[in-house]
């Protein structure tokens, strides 16, 4: 088969099993726009009324319009309602297809060959127009067939000529959609690429920019970068371009039925019409008629677009989980030895590790150093799961680590990098993000552990004080405190630290060593730091070479 049918298989199979997930919680917002149309029908007519007694066919008075204004009132009402419930449907998609991506993503680890700005691109922005899809064209394409028929059906009761004009006219709204949707297709999807390439380039550039500013590559780069900008430009374009082309058509469609239902009113009007305030409502039914119909429309290109994102979706939720054991229990403590392993990242380059060989024992603090480069930050991937030895052999208690799931790995062992991400909420929050159905008493004892409380205390709200994203309002050592706390928290027998004090100053420095070296107590740890004061105080120093072990020291030599 085809690889782009197998992708439009896969982008359809996706939207409809989003369609069939979101079905429950659409009930609400299209019985709301049903309502919605329904008042609209009792407007037009209490309003053609209105005018008919102003042209003096008619008695209607101030009854009728103070109904008028109250089902103005009435109708914004479930206007704003549809809309809240739209809103509480989109976001539980999108959260549920969030959840679903960055569980794949995390489970696929390195093997993913995706940059990170394209990994970003296809978590925020496919999702969000797989919400269009979902919020605005389910709905849509709902009150698109039920409208319609209700407008009709009250066009009918008065005049089934009128009634007729209203059908016809709705029934020629897909097909003008059918004749601009193939071009918007085929414009969508071009976006969607050219956005991709721009916003997967920028992201990995601004990641890079001290080296490409290294090598003078600024310019250029900075050139590549206005280059896909303008064809994003310039593909965008042509996407509003096709949908004024079906706004247009639509508006065209109104107008003739418009004129097509005056031509017929007004001429037998002056002839004693036998019903004035019937014509004038089958004229304001017209608008009713098209409102769902242009929210369709509209909700037409969201289609379109969320097409392209699912296909681009479709692989990364769809693919398989990599397999592996299951641990039956937690172990107390572990012993982590590499046998000859050997790793390579790129066959044209020299091998990341190259018959590596070590052993860190239950309690033990192993630091490894070196120069970069030399395999340190890989011994790490490979216990964490996100690669696999190309070679040699890995082993937790003497069983071989690579027949567990990358994710059991990672339940194993407590991360503390060079530096920590905090997110906007709470310092508690930030560090029950390591075990959510943590007490507050073990996220307590956690901070108390890392020395978290000693400066959260003269905070303002003590652990409960709010930060910033990426930590904002805490300095480089405070945060470090607070991943260390996240470890604590974890609570596992294996530490994986690398280069937790790089960027501090020796006094803090000091104060974050002394914190790593109450959580390496009594478990596996592995530190890869360049740092001396590491080095000499945390444990037994490992020397790596060219992803080889030259020899080894002990702590203090």
């Amino acid at each position: 088969m085809p690889k782009a049918r197998r992708g439009g298989d896969a982008a359809s199979a996706l939207l409809q099993r989003e369609a069939r997930a979101a079905r429950g919680r659409l009930r609400v917002p299209v019985g709301l726009g049903l309502s919605q149309v329904a008042v609209g029908i009792a407007q037009a007519w209490l309003i053609a009324g209105l005018i008919a007694t102003l042209l003096g066919f008619g008695a209607a008075g101030w009854p009728a319009l103070g109904a008028v204004a109250a089902l103005a009132l009435l109708s914004a009402g479930l206007g704003v309602a549809q809309e809240r419930a739209l809103l509480a449907a989109g976001e539980a998609a999108k959260a549920r297809l969030r959840g679903a991506a960055f569980e794949r993503l995390l489970a696929q680890g390195a093997e993913d060959t995706r940059g990170v700005g394209d990994r970003a691109a296809l978590v925020v922005d496919r999702i969000e127009a797989l919400e269009g899809f979902l919020t605005r064209w389910l709905p849509a394409a709902a009150l698109a067939i039920a409208g319609p028929l209700l407008v009709t059906g009250a066009a009918f009761t008065v005049d089934a000529t009128s009634g007729a004009i209203l059908l016809v006219a709705a029934l020629l709204v897909p097909v003008a959609m059918a004749v601009t949707g193939i071009g918007a297709a085929q414009a969508s999807k071009r976006q969607f690429a050219a956005l991709d390439l721009l916003s997967g380039r920028f992201l990995d550039r601004m990641r890079g920019l001290p080296t490409l500013v290294l090598f003078r590559r600024q310019e250029a780069e900075a050139q590549a970068l206005g280059r896909a900008a303008e064809d994003l430009r310039q593909r965008t374009m042509r996407v509003l371009r096709v949908a004024f082309l079906s706004s247009a058509s639509m508006e065209a469609l109104a107008a003739g039925a418009i004129a097509c239902l005056a031509i017929r009113h007004g001429a037998i009007l002056g002839q004693n019409h036998p019903d004035p305030a019937g014509a004038i409502f089958c004229l304001l039914l017209v608008p009713a008629l098209f409102t769902p119909l242009r929210a369709f429309s509209q909700a037409y290109h969201e289609r379109m677009g969320a097409r392209g994102a699912a296909a681009e979706l479709a692989p990364l939720l769809e693919a398989e989980a990599p397999g592996g054991l299951k641990l039956e229990e937690m172990p107390a403590r572990l012993v982590v030895s590499f046998q000859d392993v050997r790793l390579s990242y790129d066959p044209t380059r020299p091998p990341a590790l190259d018959g590596l060989t070590f052993r860190a024992l239950p309690g033990e603090t192993l630091v490894l150093a070196g120069p970069s480069g030399a395999g340190k930050s890989s011994i790490l991937r490979l216990l964490m799961g996100f690669r696999r030895p190309d070679a040699g052999r890995i082993s937790l208690n003497g069983q071989d680590a690579t027949k567990l799931a990358p994710s059991e790995l990672r339940r194993l062992s407590s991360y503390v990098g060079q530096r920590a991400h905090l997110f906007r909420g709470s310092i508690r929050e930030n560090i029950a993000l390591a075990r959510p159905g943590a007490t507050p008493a073990e996220v307590e004892a956690a901070a108390t552990a890392a020395r978290v409380t000693d400066f959260a205390k003269a905070l303002p709200q003590g652990l409960e004080t709010l930060v910033g994203e990426g930590g904002y309002g805490l300095s480089g050592g405070q945060a470090q405190r607070v991943a260390i706390a996240r470890a604590f928290l974890r609570d596992t027998p294996l530490v994986l630290l690398d280069e937790p004090t790089a960027h501090l100053d020796p006094g803090t420095e000091a104060e974050v060593l002394d914190s790593l070296r109450r959580l390496c107590t009594g478990r596996t740890a592995i530190i890869a730091s360049h740092s001396r004061a590491a080095q000499r105080s945390l444990g037994r120093v490992l020397e790596i070479e060219g992803g080889r072990v030259p020899g080894s020291r002990m702590a203090g030599e």
